[in-house]
Formats: structure tokens, C-alpha cells, sequence
């Protein structure tokens, strides 16, 4: 088994701790854990780069190593970082668990030394009409990220 962790901050008070594990070739489980976000629905991507030295905005585009479309996490044509939203409750924390598999912890496109971040709105799934649906979902600002090691 693989493991990975991206810890994640920003100068805006979102803090969480993202696990990531992966058991052979098989799919990529991802579990997290998220405070100090406004309530509702989040874009949750992993992008294409593991540089934070300007913030969030040094992470590049999503991760997309075989050039598709933005789409939702189900969509056959996706970016492999789409991950779609997490949902954020009154208390301003959220939990939860994704399995995909197009995000693996070894080989050509693994997404070890990537960053993982989280948006100020929420991910239209590429299907909102917007100009920005089909490159970033139109999920707003990066609020907080992190980048992915692996763990021992």
C-alpha cells in the first residue's frame, strides 16, 4: 500500500489534513478533513503542480496529463484532478471520502508533489454554461492547498 498527505493552510483560515492511500494498481482513496470554510459546496481539484511560493496561485492548472475537458469526477472526459466538491456544513468543517481512479500514487501520472486545492465556490461540474466551466468548473478562488508526499 501507497501512502500520501497534503496538509492544507492559507492567510484566509482554512486548515485540513488530506489522506491519500492506494493499494496496488487499484483506485486511489482519498480521505479529508476541512475547517474554516464558509458552509456549502467547495471545488475540490488536485493541480498540476506542487509549487505554493505564491500561495495557491503557483499550483498551475488542474492536473490533466491527457488533455480533457473539466468535468465531474463520474465524466469520462475530465481532467484526471477533477474531484469535484465537498460539502461544507453549518459549523464550517467538512469530512469525507473519495475513491477515484484516475489519480494514482506511483507511475507516469502520479500525483505525488502535486498540490491538491480547495475553491471558493462551488465546481459546476463543466456543465454551468459559464465561459470557465470547461477548464476550471468556475469554482472561484483558491482558498487553501496543500501539497502531496508520500508517507512512510
Amino acid at each position: 500500500m501507497v501512502k500520501a498527505v497534503a496538509v492544507l493552510n492559507s492567510s484566509e483560515g482554512v486548515k485540513g489534513t488530506i489522506n491519500f492511500t492506494q493499494e496496488g494498481d487499484g483506485p486511489t482513496t482519498v480521505t479529508g478533513s476541512l475547517c474554516g470554510l464558509k458552509p456549502g459546496l467547495h471545488g475540490f481539484h488536485v493541480h498540476a503542480l506542487g509549487d505554493t511560493t505564491n500561495g495557491c496561485m503557483s499550483t498551475g492548472p488542474h492536473f490533466n496529463p491527457v488533455g480533457k475537458e473539466h468535468g465531474a469526477p463520474t465524466d469520462e472526459n475530465r481532467h484526471a484532478g477533477d474531484l469535484g466538491n465537498v460539502t461544507v456544513g453549518d459549523d464550517g468543517t467538512a469530512t469525507f471520502t473519495i475513491i477515484d481512479n484516475q489519480i494514482p500514487l506511483t507511475g507516469p501520472h502520479s500525483i505525488v508533489g502535486r498540490a491538491v486545492v480547495v475553491h471558493a465556490d462551488p465546481d459546476d461540474l463543466g456543465k454551468g454554461g459559464h465561459e470557465l466551466s470547461k477548464t476550471t468548473g468556475n469554482a472561484g478562488g483558491r482558498v487553501a492547498c496543500g501539497v502531496i508526499g508520500l508517507q512512510g
